[in-house]
Order: structure tokens, then sequence, then C-alpha cells
């Protein structure tokens, strides 16, 4: 059982370690080649062997299934593809008796375009229900109203017949853009929010939450004078814009302090997806104060770079700017191209996995883990016959989508589909991840699994990695050396190696630390020089004050 921060300390989440869930491809019981609801509860117990303390679920709403469940329907059921809300109620209880705490995906600035909601608003210009979503004139030309783009691709703008005006999208042409102007359209969210924690929902992922509102003035956008690169990839054109009115508006400050208020009814917290030109900045608006998200994660350490100097400007700059609020720092999640092959290539070396999870569990902030990473997942190849996201069909082949770090858990090495299902799975098991199949690491000692369990385990009985001050120090590239702090204990000094190539550097703050090597990390210390082998971390214990 999983010893979970004690939640009736302040904060007690800064300290957790969450765990992202992708129902459609953790477990199918029923054999359509779908995971469900039934098969997440199956695999609770090996959740919470992994030491992690908050589960997130992406969504399993009911949906027309277009952008696989970010596409609601229903805010308030379960889709028949993952179970039923009794399924649900299972879920939550038996995740409580392991301690583990549930975390709802909550996608509120757009829903699906078979919502009842946006089955009225656009079926006249006058109905309850019409100002519900970002509706527009058409141009004296016919033209959209603005320049403002997609992030799949295209037009932000879908003309619809039956309005003669045009509708907001800022995903799938299916995805119709809400507006958050309209106080109807908020309290309709706060009431669904309340729905799921009277069902004992500890938490919720506020999926592209700075989306909500748009300039009401629907001004174009001007030219990107730096192209965002972090979001989307360079052959999609919504990078060449700087979006400054179709998201990131400052009235979302005051639609997010009226969700933290009814969170804090529950005791409940909230993390949220900042996708912006500049993320980190929104990071920090979003999280100060105490009155808005408890914490926010964006897409900076998800990207392709790979460089100390790349992961210590994303923390330090988070620090200058907030001033009492908290980053999440995620390395992979159902957006981005797996962490092994996005960071190690086609072939990347088995230790770049325990080095990357070494770091991210050493930085100030809670993480968020993907299910897999804890397997050493690499990228699935999948064939554009049997590509299921339109993401990826609209930008084939330069950019391949989301699919392949969206593909089956392998449980079982030896059984059919890795263990998934019975069925045919709804995207193909990778062939490379059956040898990485969690039945064969659980045997072995020294795989990535159970480095994971002993890491996560060992961090926990450290304050100084889940609650202390960080600083970094100036080390040769492609090292990350940083310092840990809390009143009371020793400092944690601790060293990374970014690279496939040994290297040595001479540190002399290590010069009086003692190894800490419960962890099993093959770096070494002496005389104040450290030598790191490929992809090795070194971790040390320096006396309070020095």
């Amino acid at each position: 059982m999983t010893q979970t921060p004690k939640t009736d300390q302040p904060n007690w989440w800064r300290e957790a370690i969450i765990y992202q869930v992708y129902p459609r491809s953790f477990l199918d019981t029923n054999g359509d080649g779908v995971g469900d609801l039934a098969g997440i509860t199956d695999k609770l117990d090996y959740i919470a062997s992994l030491g992690v303390d908050i589960v997130w679920l992406s969504p399993f709403f009911k949906s027309p299934m277009k952008d696989f469940g970010y596409d609601i329907e229903d805010y308030c059921d379960v889709d028949p593809l993952f179970g039923t809300l009794a399924d649900f109620d299972r879920l939550i209880a038996k995740a409580h008796s392991l301690g583990l705490k549930i975390m709802i995906d909550q996608v509120m600035s757009h829903t699906a375009d078979t919502h009842s909601w946006f089955v009225e608003s656009r079926s006249s210009r006058d109905n309850p229900k019409s100002d519900w979503y970002v509706w527009a004139d058409p141009l004296p030309d016919g033209n959209p109203p603005n320049n403002w783009l997609s992030v799949f691709g295209g037009s932000a703008w879908q003309w619809d017949t039956r309005r003669k005006q045009y509708y907001m999208h800022n995903f799938l042409v299916s995805q119709p853009q809400l507006n958050f102007h309209n106080p109807e359209v908020q309290q309709a969210h706060l009431d669904a929010q309340r729905f799921w924690l009277e069902r004992g929902v500890d938490g919720v992922r506020m999926d592209a939450c700075v989306f909500h509102f748009h300039d009401r003035q629907l001004r174009s956008n001007p030219p990107a004078l730096v192209r965002d690169t972090s979001t989307v990839t360079d052959v999609n054109p919504y990078g060449m814009q700087a979006h400054i009115h179709d998201k990131t508006q400052p009235e979302n400050v005051a639609f997010l302090q009226k969700v933290r208020k009814l969170l804090d009814e529950y005791g409940a917290i909230s993390i949220g997806e900042v996708s912006s030109d500049d993320a980190l900045a929104q990071m920090a608006e979003y999280t100060e104060g105490g009155d808005k998200l408890h914490m926010a994660y964006s897409f900076n350490l998800l990207t392709p770079v790979f460089t100390a100097a790349h992961v210590r400007q994303q923390v330090e700059e988070f620090n200058a700017r907030v001033k009492d609020g908290w980053a999440s720092w995620s390395v992979g999640n159902h957006d981005a191209i797996r962490v092994m092959t996005r960071w190690g290539g086609e072939k990347p070396a088995p230790a770049l996995a325990k080095l990357v999870l070494a770091m991210q569990l050493s930085l100030k902030g809670t993480p968020c883990l993907y299910q897999g990473d804890e397997l050493a997942l690499v990228e699935a190849d999948v064939p554009y016959e049997l590509l299921q996201d339109p993401y990826g069909k609209t930008f084939w082949p330069e950019f391949k989508g989301r699919d392949g770090c969206r593909t089956p858990m392998p449980w079982e090495a030896n059984a059919p589909q890795a263990g998934f299902t019975e069925g045919t799975p709804w995207l193909p098991v990778a062939e490379p991840h059956v040898a990485n199949a969690v039945d064969v690491q659980d045997r072995d000692p020294a795989s990535m699994l159970n480095f994971q369990r002993r890491f996560i385990a060992w961090r926990r009985s450290m304050p100084q990695l889940t609650r202390g001050e960080i600083a970094f120090f100036d080390a040769p590239e492609p090292v990350l050396a940083l310092r840990r702090d809390v009143d009371g204990h020793d400092s944690v000094l601790a060293a990374f190696n970014l690279s496939d190539k040994a290297v040595g550097f001479d540190w002399p703050a290590t010069a009086g630390a003692a190894a800490l090597n419960e962890h099993g990390l093959p770096g070494t210390a002496e005389g104040g020089r450290v030598t790191l082998p490929p992809y090795g971390t070194w971790f040390g214990s320096l006396p309070a004050g020095r």
C-alpha cells in the first residue's frame, strides 16, 4: 500500500507524485479492444506499488470519440465504452482503500458538437443557449472574422449553415469553443465539477485551461516574434502566430478563482495544463496567491530539447516569476513523443530511463508520471493505415500524431496482445514493448520498474527532495548540478549526466559530502571531483550550513 502524504497537512500535494492513466490503453476487461474503468480498478494495486499518490484519469465521459474523449458530449456520465457510473464508484472506493487519490480530466474550453448544448445553440440565433458558444458573422467578403488558427490545422472558424455564422474551434471542427464570457457557461461547468466531487473525486486536471476565454473584439493575432515549437511542431503554422487574442485572456483568473473556491469546499486539488507563448508566466499567474490552481504544468519539458541549460532555465525562470505558486514538472504524457525516444533517439540506452526519473523527481515541484514510462517504453511506430489520431492524419508524414505514445500497456510478455485485451486492440501493441512487459520487469530486481519503486520510496524519506528549496550550480554541459535544502536537515546535492558519454568535472561543494547510494545510481564523487558514467547520477549529503 502506498504511503500517501498526510492530507491534513497544508500543501500535502506538493509532496505527492501524480501518475497519469490513459484509460483507452491501460487494460481492457471486456474484449472490445479498448481499456475501461474496470481495467483500471483491477490494476490499482499495481499503481499503488509504484509509490505514487494521485491517479490522473484522462477523460472517460460520454463522447463521440473523435478526439478520444477530449470531445465531451455529457460531462456527468461515463461513456459505455469505459463502463458505467457504478464502475467509476467502485474505482473510487478501491483507490481510496489503497491510499490513492483520483484526479479526473476536466475539458472545459470546448465540447463535442453532439453535446446537447451545442445542438441547441446552433439551431437558431435566439434560443436560450444561442450565446453559449463563440459565434461570429462573416466579413463582407464571406471570410472568417479574423486570422485565428486551430491547433489541429486550418482556420479556427467553421461555417454553420443553420445560423449562417461561423463558430470557433481551437482544435477539431467537431470541438466547438464555449463562450466563457457567458456566466451560465461557467456555472454549468462548476455544477458538473460538483457532480464528480460529490462522488468522491479528489482533484481535477484542467485541460487546455488557457483556452477558456477569447478576445471579445475578435482581434486578429500578430505574427510570432519567436516561433512556438514547445506546443506544436515546426510543420504546424499555428506556431507562426502570437496567440494574444484567442487565449490567455485576463478574465480567466476570476474563473479559476471560482473553481478553487468550489474545490476548497471538498478539500480537492487542481492542476492546470498551460500551453501558451509564455507558459512559465501563465503558470506563475495561475498558481500564485493560493486562490486559483494548486499547481500547473507546461510543455516546456515535453520538447525534444534535452540539455542541462534548458532544464535549469525552466525551473529558475518559474521560481523567479512566482511568489508562492507551484509547478508540476512533466516529461511525458499522452500528447508527447515518449521521453525515451524524444530524448534518447531511435535506440535509447536503458540507463536513460533511470536518469530521467531521478532528475525529474529531484526538481522542486510535483512530478507527473505517464503510464508506461516506468517500463522505459519507447515511442511506438504506428503505420498510417492503423493511425487513429486526427491530428496526426492532418500533418502526416512529418508529424505522425500522438498515437505512438498511446499504444496499449504491455502486462504479460507471453500473453496475446501482451495481456492488454482478448480482442483486437484499438491501437496495435508495439512489438518492442513486449520484452519490457510488467511481468518481465517485476521479476528483475535491476529493471526500470523496480528501480522506480525503490527511488520513489527513497525520495519519500528525503524531505529535501519533496519540499526543499532548490539552487543550481554552474557545471559543464551536459551536467545538471543542483542542491535541495530544507530546515533541520542536511543538504542534498545531485548531479545528472544528460548524455551518453562519461563526464568528470570539479565540484568543490562535494568535497565534504557523503554519498547517498540507496538509489543505486552509478556516479561517484571524491575530493571535490564528480565522475558520471553515461546517463549517470550522483547524490550526496552535505552537513547543514555548508
